[in-house]
């Protein structure tokens, strides 16, 4: 592949809880992503996957998955150059929807980059974004520095749109440079 063709990035929508914002935030910051000539979008909804809790009887990292939902997980993973994850903070903590999905593989996520979009209340959700970092790195990803918390993000929101402030946009100018950047290294990294 070219290296100087679009990377394929994978925007996760992490939560599936009824009457979730996140796909809202999700339309966000695909909208922003698909403004760059350098990527090629792909939003991907966690709650449509509709992955049960891990259920393979393998270790991911042998690859031998047994059931069709990890087959067409395991691929969308495999094709991406990079990921932005969507997620919201519950208990101080990402959902377990996200968690789960991140674990049922290994390989497909290695050495490649990946953002986080965080949202909640007062904190934005940094909370949980954390976590979710420190889990990316375990799964040989790059977890990268530059990532967008939304606080109040229901006050953001106007007949089913989101409505960045200065900081958001800025912030996503910054994680999106920092995508590519990494993108761009890591695929000439894994050839």
């Amino acid at each position: 592949m070219s290296q100087d063709a679009p990377l394929k990035i994978k925007i996760i929508t992490a939560s599936t809880r009824p009457g979730r914002i996140g796909p809202v935030v999700t339309d966000w910051i695909a909208g922003v992503a698909r403004e760059r000539a350098a990527f090629d979008i792909d939003v991907v909804d966690l709650a449509e996957l509709d992955l049960p809790l891990m259920n393979e009887p393998k270790h991911p990292s042998m690859q031998d998955y047994q059931h069709e939902h990890t087959k067409r997980w395991a691929a969308i993973a495999d094709e991406a150059d990079g990921f932005i994850f969507v997620t919201p903070e519950y208990d101080f903590f990402p959902p377990a929807s996200v968690v789960n999905a991140l674990q049922y593989l290994l390989l497909e996520w290695s050495k490649k980059p990946a953002a986080v979009v965080s949202y909640g209340g007062v904190s934005g959700g940094l909370r949980s974004m954390q976590v979710l970092r420190g889990l990316m790195g375990n799964l040989n990803m790059v977890a990268l520095s530059k990532s967008i918390p939304v606080p109040f993000v229901h006050r953001m929101v106007k007949d089913g749109v989101l409505e960045p402030n200065e900081a958001m946009i800025d912030g996503a100018k910054l994680m999106l440079d920092e995508l590519e950047s990494w993108g761009r290294g890591l695929r000439e990294m894994r050839g």
